[in-house]
């Protein structure tokens, strides 16, 4: 039998209650210090994902990609009260495959490369003195003008719960109903479709954003003055290399073809680009939205890629394909309790979907 929306909600909460008081009981019985302080943990590597940091109301939009800054201080603060050993991505690694792990191995990702790094990761990762890996992404770094799916989304959603008798001027037939997700994400859909369909370049479709964002009453000026949803540019991914943050592969366009020779031009292009920011040669690599194939891992290797990380959750250790390597992946609905529970391990051993959904996070 179908389980309707209703009933899968309830499900879900009911699984997540039902998760969370026996994780409470395996902590107040001891359970999550044993596990925490066992040879199995030492043995395996916990890699902490994190996408955007809120500048103002994103974690609202898409709380399963945003968190509060306040959320990840107390995140970093929690790393520091457990004395868990955060490794840069290379040397967990290596370490990783040597079975040479230190205690309590923690490292930390951020995925994209967005703004918000700079302006809010940043200053609190310099405080506590952790090291952070950015997958950067840099087509739209070069540009400098928002990533133009997620803008539309983001306006649409500024005006949720509306129905407004527009729309017809951007190839939307009004009236615009914005009361559910479903139905603005169509709309979305089809400002893409209509871009690519009369091939406008990536600055001629941030026009149309900028007509959407007239269309809603939204202040599209303001929007771009706090740079949300923008990349760090060239230059600021430079001036961060230099203090110490370590930049790798997260394809130019943030997609993976299953063409091999488009597959290896994102890797190409991307590592182009962000060669002319950093020295060296990036060989660290993280899969747009989690979305990977068997098919790429040869592909990879060609490219002199050393790790590729995924969106499926759980711990690493020395058996883990280096090119399959799982993560924890950051949300707003995460409670401090889950996050212990994964930090010691003993989510792990609970965990029963561990491979990620596999499409792209627009």
């Amino acid at each position: 039998m179908q389980r309707t929306g209703e009933e899968s909600i309830l499900t879900t909460g009911m699984k997540r209650t039902l998760k969370r008081a026996t994780l409470q009981l395996l902590r107040s019985t001891g359970v999550f210090g044993l596990v925490r302080d066992s040879a199995w943990r030492m043995h395996r590597l916990l890699i902490l994902c994190y996408h955007g940091i809120s500048l103002e109301d994103e974690h609202l939009w898409r709380p399963a990609l945003y968190i509060e800054p306040s959320l990840l201080e107390q995140r970093l603060e929690f790393l520091a009260q457990g004395r868990y050993n955060v490794l840069p991505l290379g040397e967990a690694v290596k370490l990783l495959r040597e079975e040479k792990l230190p205690p309590r191995s923690v490292t930390i990702t951020f995925d994209d490369g967005t703004y918000d790094f700079l302006k809010l990761a940043c200053p609190l990762l310099r405080r506590f003195g952790f090291p952070a890996t950015v997958y950067q992404t840099t087509y739209y770094s070069e540009l400098q003008i928002p990533v133009f799916n997620l803008m539309c989304s983001y306006l649409l959603w500024k005006r949720r719960g509306r129905i407004l008798d527009k729309g017809a001027e951007l190839g939307l037939k009004p009236p615009l109903d914005l009361t559910s997700e479903a139905k603005r994400e169509a709309m979305v859909q089809i400002l893409v479709d209509n871009c690519d369909r009369d091939g406008l370049c990536a600055r001629q479709k941030n026009e149309v954003a900028g007509k959407l964002a007239q269309l809603l009453d939204v202040d599209y000026s303001e929007i771009l003055s706090k740079r949300i949803l923008q990349l760090m540019n060239p230059q600021e991914i430079a001036e961060l290399a230099r203090e110490g943050f370590d930049f790798q592969l997260h394809t130019h366009r943030h997609r993976t073809p299953e063409d091999k020779v488009l597959f290896q031009k994102e890797i190409r292009d991307n590592r182009e680009s962000l060669a002319k920011s950093l020295p060296g040669q990036s060989r660290h690599f993280c899969y747009p939205s989690g979305v990977y194939s068997p098919t790429f891992l040869p592909w990879l290797a060609e490219d002199n890629i050393l790790s590729a990380t995924t969106c499926d959750v759980g711990l690493a250790d020395a058996s883990t394909n280096p090119l399959l390597l799982p993560r924890m992946v950051e949300t707003s609905s995460r409670s401090s309790l889950e996050f212990e529970g994964w930090l010691t391990g003993v989510a792990d051993f609970m965990a029963i979907h561990r491979a990620a959904a596999q499409h792209y996070d627009e």
